[in-house]
């Protein structure tokens, strides 16, 4: 890839779209960041960047859901990492029509504009949640995609836009389905980030969901490395490629892992407002990367019980730091 050509994030500001972008500028690509417009003139957690970093950054600020501002922001761009989305799942079921707006509609700007602009390559960025409840595991590209919440069935339709438009025009598009990534930065109404936040602020009681589902958590620069594989590689044009570690574990087993690594006693108090819909809980994830690793050349470095336990490590230490920690509300629910 020329580092010369011009690269948009979308969504820029958010949890992975920060790391994203930070690590572009870090390896010399020409970036667009792609803000959320709003009154407060807020870069979201690009404001926490170094300095050097946004020096670098052309900051552009807008709404996924306006097609003219979509196509101006990737005017004079090759590539367009389309991260931009509404990606909490409780929120999707009282509020299922701004998911259908910024997701479906979102990503359809983004590739309408690509189609006209001659972009170079889009990376559409899926979800594991599109697959539901794992049918077989590994879960493998081929299996079935399932509907399970208003944000998976809002993330199947985006995907479904995309290839599309690379079936019908032949829009460069690769569609990238990370599992369950973390880090620090992310939002607490994810798992791992409510139970250390909680533990952090000295609970003992620490309230949570269902702990019986698996996941496969993909540390954050896993995920980053992923999209830049993506990006660079020729071969991933009209793929659909899995972004996870290989390693299953429950809930349950997470939050043990968590308060060893603190190195606390907690208790757990089930709290019905955090259960899911019983037809809407996705019980179990495990990915098959083995498509990344031959398409993309890419590898986990944070795979394992091992690797989770250092990308654990990486994100206390980060949410331990009271500048950081007294960013989140740990003593609510966030929806």
């Amino acid at each position: 890839m020329n580092h010369g050509n011009r690269v948009l994030v979308t969504g820029a500001d958010g949890f992975i779209g920060s790391h994203l972008t930070e690590e572009l500028v870090r390896q010399g690509y020409n970036v667009r960041a792609f803000v959320f417009y709003n009154s407060f003139n807020s870069w979201g957690w690009l404001d926490h960047s170094p300095q050097e970093i946004k020096n670098q950054l052309e900051i552009f600020s807008g709404d996924i859901r306006d097609p003219y501002g979509v196509k101006k922001a990737m005017q004079g761009c090759n590539i367009v990492l389309h991260l931009a989305a509404l990606i909490a799942i409780p929120y999707s079921y009282h509020s299922p029509d701004t998911y259908v707006d910024t997701n479906i509609k979102g990503t359809l700007n983004i590739v309408q504009a690509a189609r006209e602009l001659e972009i170079e390559k889009i990376v559409q960025t899926s979800t594991s949640e599109v697959y539901g409840t794992a049918r077989f595991v590994p879960i493998t590209e081929a299996h079935p995609l399932q509907g399970q919440s208003p944000y998976s069935a809002s993330k199947i339709g985006a995907d479904q836009i995309a290839m599309s438009f690379y079936n019908s025009f032949g829009t460069p598009i690769v569609i990238l389905r990370p599992f369950n990534t973390y880090g620090p930065r992310q939002s607490a109404r994810a798992i791992i980030p409510t139970v250390i936040t909680q533990i952090a602020n000295g609970k003992k009681k620490i309230k949570l969901g269902a702990l019986h589902p698996t996941r496969d958590f993909n540390y954050v620069k896993d995920t980053v490395s992923g999209f830049i594989a993506a990006m660079n590689s020729e071969k991933s044009i009209g793929e659909v490629i899995n972004i996870g570690s290989n390693y299953e574990i429950s809930i349950g087993d997470t939050v043990k892992l968590i308060a060893e690594i603190m190195n606390t006693n907690i208790e757990i108090e089930q709290e019905n407002i955090r259960l899911r819909p019983d037809n809407s809980e996705v019980e179990r994830l495990w990915a098959d990367n083995s498509k990344a690793k031959k398409i993309l050349a890419w590898e986990p470095r944070y795979a394992s019980k091992e690797g989770l336990k250092r990308g654990l490590n990486e994100t206390i230490t980060w949410f331990a730091n009271p500048q950081n920690l007294k960013g989140y509300k740990a003593d609510i629910y966030n929806i």
